[in-house]
């Protein structure tokens, strides 16, 4: 069995560059900030030394094989917090270890248990990239992590559930949703967004699967003080009076499904501005049962985090057939264009293009609109 582990290293010459007074950089957000940065300020490691990098510590993860479950650890795609002078890791079985960071001795470890409901639905297996942190107006400090279909919340000091969080410190993802949802098909795979005092989720669920009931992509905040949701912004409209309705034929929108939020979300802490990167909707690769543009899919998509209200949207594919999932979290960036000073959000894509927008008003940072003839081979084609 492949070991996971967890490895720092230090510079053989010492961490010269820190004096005892200086304060350790922290890593407070999945991307290093709200805004998806990737940033550190950190320079202790520099192209002078980083050659002499040794082993200072390794941990492995407590994740094992459970055979009376069925279940096997999945990839390990964590990305560390560090705050408060602990690192906070996750496992693809959505426990939370607290480690040391100087020597990497393990404090605490919680476990949500989430391995006894059996293997996931979906192709990407048991997957957690990571966790959200809280802190409270009264100092008091939260871990926020999905496992499966629930949102846990978790003290940070001492990594035991929180009681006032929901139902034993989870809440449901999959309840009051206005269609039945079998909980196994759905599971959050990318850190919560954590704006004020709310947690903010999307989901993964199983691709290229289509049926009648398929699970609707849905974006939810929650309070955490509390558990209970807050808002609900569903990426396929659920009523025929709902934005985006009329681009589903048939009234499709009734049963179709995904045009989930699996990748991480991004956050324009000031403005109070979230960006979603919307995937494909059910199925995958066929869409006849569906005629139409099929909003909200494979779009970037701004709410108000604080009401889940849409403010603009941006579709990069009318009508996917194609599996063109926005995959990575849009990047918050300051550019010039025409002579401007353009506050942006940039989404990659697996189409190779990077998209642009004022991050305020969704308008292009320079538009370029090509129609692609859509009446050959007397087939229905989008102009996109």
């Amino acid at each position: 069995m492949k070991k996971l582990c967890v490895i720092l290293a230090i510079s053989t010459i010492g961490l010269a560059a820190q004096t005892p007074s200086s304060a350790p950089v922290e890593w407070r957000y999945w991307g290093g900030d709200a805004a998806q940065s990737k940033y550190s300020t950190a320079g202790d490691i520099t192209p002078d030394n980083v050659q002499r990098l040794q082993l200072a510590w390794k941990w492995e993860t407590v994740d094992k094989a459970i055979p009376e479950h069925d279940v096997r650890p999945g990839n390990f795609e964590t990305t560390p917090l560090m705050i408060d002078n602990m690192l906070y890791v996750t496992t693809s079985f959505h426990r939370i270890a607290a480690l040391d960071p100087e020597t990497g001795r393990q404090l605490w470890v919680f476990d949500p248990r989430t391995y006894e409901e059996g293997p996931p639905l979906s192709n990407t297996g048991y997957n957690s990239r990571g966790l959200a942190f809280w802190r409270g107006d009264d100092g008091q400090t939260r871990l926020l992590i999905g496992g499966r279909q629930r949102l846990f919340s978790v003290d940070a000091k001492t990594g035991q559930p929180d009681a006032s969080f929901g139902t034993r410190g989870a809440a449901s993802v999959t309840a009051n949703l206005g269609r039945d949802i079998p909980r196994l098909q759905t599971q959050i795979t990318s850190p919560p967004v954590v704006y004020k005092n709310l947690a903010i989720v999307g989901s993964g669920v199983p691709d290229r699967l289509q049926y009648r009931g398929d699970p609707p992509g849905t974006v939810q905040a929650f309070d955490i003080r509390t558990g209970k949701r807050v808002w609900a912004f569903f990426t396929i409209p659920q009523s025929a009076k709902e934005a985006g309705a009329d681009t589903w034929g048939n009234g499709s929108w009734k049963i179709a499904g995904h045009a989930n939020v699996w990748a991480p979300m991004t956050l324009d802490e000031p403005r109070g501005l979230l960006y979603l990167p919307t995937t494909t909707p059910s199925g995958d690769y066929w869409g006849g049962w569906r005629p139409g543009a099929n909003l909200f899919a494979e779009s970037v998509v701004c709410l108000d985090a604080a009401t889940g209200k849409r403010k603009w949207h941006f579709q990069a594919v009318h009508h996917g057939l194609w599996d063109y999932d926005f995959g990575s979290p849009p990047n918050l960036v300051t550019i010039r264009a025409d002579g401007k000073t353009i506050d942006a959000v940039a989404q990659l894509s697996k189409q190779g293009f990077v998209y642009v927008f004022d991050r305020v008003t969704g308008a292009p940072s320079r538009p370029s609109r090509l129609p692609w003839p859509h009446k050959e081979s007397r087939s229905r084609m989008r102009t996109t």
